[in-house]
C-alpha cells in the first residue's frame, strides 16, 4: 500500500475530512488532497512527522521501499514517471501478489527488479523513438 493510500485510510478511519487534516499538519487543503490522490509527496519532514503523531504510526508504515520508488521517479523523470512507477507498483500487487504467497522480502525483490526494468527499458526507448535532431551527440553530452 503507497503512502496516498494509508492516509486516506488512517484519515476516514479517523472520521476526519482532509480540511481538518490540512489544517492540524500546517499544510493548504489543496496540498493534502494532492498527497491522498497520490500526485505529490511532502517535501519538508515536519509534515511526515505531524501526520505521524497525528495518527500514532511510526515513520517506516507511512514510507515504505515503494514509496522511495515513487519519489525517486519524480526525481529522475518527472511526473509521468512518477505516476508509471506508482501504477506498476499497484499492478503488481493485484495481479502477481493477490494469493499473498510471496515473502514480503522477495516481493520487494521483485519490485526493484521491476523499476530496474523500467528505466532501462525507458532510456532505450528514449534512444530510439527521439528524433535524431533533439538527440545529443557525445561531444554536447560532456
Amino acid at each position: 500500500m503507497l503512502f496516498c493510500e494509508k492516509i486516506k485510510q488512517l484519515r476516514t478511519h479517523s472520521g476526519l475530512t482532509q480540511e481538518t487534516i490540512a489544517e492540524k499538519i500546517g499544510v493548504t487543503a489543496r496540498a493534502y488532497q494532492n498527497y491522498e490522490a497520490g500526485l505529490k509527496y511532502p517535501k519538508q519532514t515536519f509534515v511526515y512527522k505531524k501526520l505521524m503523531n497525528e495518527f500514532s504510526v511510526p515513520m517506516d508504515y507511512l514510507m515504505t521501499a515503494d514509496d522511495q520508488y515513487v519519489i525517486e521517479a519524480k526525481a529522475r523523470g518527472k511526473a509521468r514517471a512518477m505516476r508509471d512507477v506508482a501504477k506498476l507498483i499497484k499492478e503488481v500487487d493485484r495481479s502477481l501478489f493477490s494469493g499473498g504467497a510471496l515473502a514480503e522480502e522477495d516481493r520487494e525483490k521483485v519490485i526493484a527488479v521491476l523499476i530496474e526494468q523500467y528505466w532501462e527499458v525507458r532510456e532505450r526507448n528514449k534512444e530510439k523513438f527521439t528524433p535524431k535532431k533533439y538527440r545529443k551527440s557525445p561531444q554536447q553530452a560532456s
